[in-house]
């Protein structure tokens, strides 16, 4: 090997090495996310406080309660009315109102927390922890009665410099682990493959088998283990 042809390698390796995990996968594939517009469209306040200006040993108002650190980084809220996400520095509209509290990490940005929804058909009980922008794994339980538990693959980091180079919310990632309680009392427990299509699940029948069952990429069951139910036939 040249002596030129070891220094390219050695910068390709150093260049390789710089790159984050995260942006290899993107070169390998396509990352669904929100377009700018959608992001625009979702947008609050692109300067939201994260920080208080006179740090008392404690701020309490009729409504809100927040605990800041020592520089005054607001790090966790309690709220009758929490306030909207904030993610990378900008804050953005919340899909429902949420009653609870809220964690923030050292740079202001909302990575956690729990309380209750004022979502169509009643109140949702939820408690999520965050990725840096998308949810990780957070309870559901929801007005119908069907509660959920589920476990989100962190998506990729990508940044937009129409909203400053900031991180973009909602990029598309798959949901890997799901425990769920149908409404009608169905326990099931589903492991989804990288596109978010279930490929595992473990359930019980409506007889009261116990069962697992084998799904492909089109969603449909094509094997079932159900020894129970094999030998009462």
């Amino acid at each position: 090997m040249s002596r030129l042809a070891a220094m390219y390698r050695a910068l390709q390796a150093i260049a390789l090495l710089c790159i984050p995990p995260m942006l290899h996968a993107e070169a390998l594939k396509e990352v669904k996310r929100p377009s700018l517009e959608t992001i625009q469209s979702i947008i609050l306040d692109d300067d939201p406080q994260i920080r208080v200006d006179m740090i008392d040993h404690e701020r309490i108002t009729a409504k809100r309660i927040d605990i800041v650190g020592d520089d005054g980084t607001i790090r966790m809220t309690l709220s009758a009315n929490t306030p909207p996400p904030i993610i990378d520095g900008t804050q953005y509209k919340r899909a429902f109102g949420v009653a609870g509290m809220i964690l923030y990490d050292a740079e202001g940005s909302e990575r956690g927390g729990f309380g209750v929804a004022d979502t169509p058909g009643g109140t949702t009980a939820v408690l999520a922890l965050d990725h840096p922008a998308m949810d990780a794994a957070g309870w559901r339980v929801s007005p119908d009665g069907s509660v959920m538990f589920v476990i989100n693959q962190a998506p990729a980091l990508i940044r937009e410099p129409g909203i400053g180079n900031r991180l973009v919310p909602g990029v598309e990632a798959p949901t890997r682990v799901k425990l769920s309680v149908g409404s009608d009392g169905t326990p099931a427990i589903a492991l989804a493959d990288g596109d978010n299509q279930p490929r595992v699940r473990i359930t019980v029948t409506e007889e009261g088998h116990g069962a697992i069952e084998f799904l492909d990429a089109a969603g449909e069951v094509i094997h079932v283990l159900a020894p129970e139910r094999d030998v009462k036939r």
